[in-house]
């Protein structure tokens, strides 16, 4: 190990222990902490970089719905804990995004179970009390946010009784707890240019989540809200979301898109591309397009159509497999990651990192999330250390 590589180890394990007796400090009054005065002009350094919780909050259990008792191991991660969240915050992230299914938990008349809901909330508890700005969602939660006509109602009605249940319980939580609307909305497996149908009703389920979290009072009058684009998708965001929702908020709103480009290198764990970008040597195993420039000219749409307009943008979720049959030590799958991180971050966008807890070949998982230790420091460091 390095002189340096020891020097930011120990800087953790000093973060980390200062930040167990924040937590423990912070436990009693998580809803009542002061502003974070988080802005349109400081959301990219208050919140980069971030991570996700994924495959956790958002897993589906198997057996008769509705749940009364947490799915999250369902997939396989442990339960989330303190010490993950306070292990998380000494490893450089500034912003968690917990995504979260409801569906699973709520009854025919869509009123989701409170233990379920003191389960979610004692999560996000976790994650303030790390000191970190924290992101919710309606997640996948089964495929019921269909942008179809024939869908719409249903869903409309559905999205406002979740986000009013949900908007009334983190009410008093301040501006370190933002509220993201969907996650990946279109017609299942349909990944083509969306019809002029689905852009018009996942603008409405935008527009909705809006309408109903404002309405529940108090912090969220003026919460910070995270619309998504179409399926995340930027090119898509830009044909179906360059007007946002309306809002009695002024300039509380910010957009979310994702990126797994080139997907066969990121992806598809079954192929034969797992170089990347300039650094590549074999042709027969480098895609052929979304290298470097590709990716700074995506980023840059964002950062034309939304960041230079005061909208704030949230990179929720990017990631690239590991790959250990052909990069033993992760070399592009780090640079991928890090060039990712720093293209995001250099274009104004918050980059968040798809954790999906899995430290196996073929995943994505950076932390030990039982044991509540970095189970890829290198690649750890270098998402940190590009996103300044």
């Amino acid at each position: 190990m390095s002189s340096v590589q020891s020097f930011k180890g120990l800087r953790r394990n000093i973060s980390l222990a200062i930040g167990v007796a924040a937590a423990a400090l912070f436990a009693a009054s998580a809803a009542s902490a002061d502003s974070s005065n988080l802005t349109a002009a400081n959301a990219l350094t208050e919140m980069s970089p971030g991570w996700n919780l994924g495959n956790t909050l958002e897993a589906i259990g198997a057996g008769t719905q509705p749940f009364s008792v947490s799915q999250e191991t369902a997939w396989g991660n442990p339960a989330a804990t303190q010490a993950l969240m306070t292990r998380v915050k000494a490893a450089g992230f500034k912003s968690i995004r917990i995504p979260v299914s409801w569906k699973q938990y709520a009854d025919s008349s869509d009123t989701i179970n409170a233990a379920w809901m003191t389960r979610v909330k004692e999560v996000v508890d976790y994650a303030r009390a790390a000191d970190l700005y924290v992101m919710i969602n309606v997640h996948w939660d089964g495929g019921w946010l269909q942008p179809t006509f024939a869908n719409e109602a249903l869903a409309d009605a559905r999205l406002t009784k979740f986000w009013t249940q949900i908007g009334t319980t983190f009410k008093d939580y301040d501006d370190h707890l933002l509220f993201a609307g969907t996650n990946e909305v279109m017609v299942t497996g349909d990944y083509s240019t969306p019809k002029a149908e689905y852009c018009q009703v996942q603008h409405g389920f935008n527009q909705t989540f809006v309408d109903a979290v404002r309405a529940t009072g108090v912090k969220n009058t003026t919460r910070w809200l995270v619309i998504q684009g179409f399926n995340t998708n930027i090119d898509h965001t830009l044909l179906c979301n360059s007007t946002l929702p309306t809002d009695t908020a002024t300039g509380r709103l910010m957009m979310e898109v994702h990126y797994y480009d080139p997907y066969n290198f990121t992806l598809n764990t079954g192929g034969k591309i797992w170089q990347w970008g300039s650094i590549a040597t074999s042709p027969a195993n480098t895609e052929t397009w979304a290298n470097e420039a590709y990716t700074d000219a995506q980023f840059q749409k964002m950062k034309v159509n939304f960041v230079d307009k005061g909208v704030p943008v949230i990179l929720g979720e990017y990631a690239a497999s590991l790959r250990t049959e052909y990069d033993a030590t992760g070399i592009y799958r780090n640079y991928w990651n890090k060039y990712i991180t720093g293209s995001a971050f250099q274009h104004g966008m918050v980059p968040v990192y798809w954790d999906n807890g899995y430290l196996d070949n073929h995943q994505s998982g950076l932390f030990n999330r039982g044991a509540a230790t970095e189970g890829f420091p290198a690649t750890i460091d270098g998402i940190v250390d590009a996103a300044k």
